[in-house]
């Protein structure tokens, strides 16, 4: 109530026997924001979470592909999501942090897709040095860079999938190949699909072919 839902948690380990605090009551009330914004309904009920549901863990955690039903839902969410923190009205009783170690980089300001899809190995690590998207590695990050594009709804953006298109993982191609079939014509994709599920080796990338056939705009 005095710090809203923006917190670093931490622990401190000592030898010392302390006496437990009291158990917190319930300060909701009738208040559903958190579960109300959530974009894929990742709470099943109040106080109970479905991880799998989750956006930061299907962007953070999350090794595979993004299940199908959960992609269009991510929007341009590339790393967490938050909605359910952000919305909490207790966050009116919060102050900024004056810790300048926790104030956001200039380069973290709304970066263009187009410049995330293109980072190499070495061009993220360099980028997200010191920062908790590093944890998470290139593949997975741009994982979700093309989901982002796939959502953007902008034709334009087809270009910058082409270096995804190619990428050594396999679930970055597949997610290329997901946002490719949102942006480009049906007959243009068909083409494209026809073509690379030939010398495609992964089963899952060469479904996101046959399932954009079936999708394409």
């Amino acid at each position: 109530r005095e710090w809203g839902s923006w917190l670093f948690l931490g622990c401190v380990l000592v030898a010392t026997e302390l006496a437990p605090d009291a158990s917190e009551s319930d300060h909701c009330g009738s208040c559903t924001a958190c579960l109300d914004i959530c974009p894929t309904r990742a709470f099943p009920a109040p106080y109970q979470l479905d991880a799998r549901r989750c956006i930061s863990y299907l962007t953070i955690e999350h090794a595979g592909p993004i299940p199908l039903e959960f992609r269009a839902a991510m929007g341009n969410r590339i790393y967490g999501c938050d909605d359910c923190l952000a919305i909490c009205p207790w966050n009116k009783f919060a102050s900024l942090a004056g810790t300048q170690q926790l104030a956001a980089r200039e380069a973290m300001s709304l970066p263009a897709l187009a410049d995330l899809a293109a980072l190499d190995d070495t061009a993220f690590r360099a980028l997200f040095a010191k920062n908790p998207v590093k944890r998470i590695g290139l593949a997975r990050f741009l994982r979700n860079v093309a989901i982002a594009i796939g959502n953007s709804g902008k034709p334009e953006l087809v270009d910058s999938l082409e270096p995804l298109l190619a990428h050594e993982a396999a679930v970055v191609r597949g997610a290329a190949v997901w946002a490719l079939a949102r942006l480009l014509p049906y007959q243009h994709f068909k083409a494209r699909a026809l073509a690379a599920m030939a010398g495609e080796t992964d089963q899952d990338v060469t479904d996101e072919w046959q399932a954009g056939l079936q999708t394409a705009v």
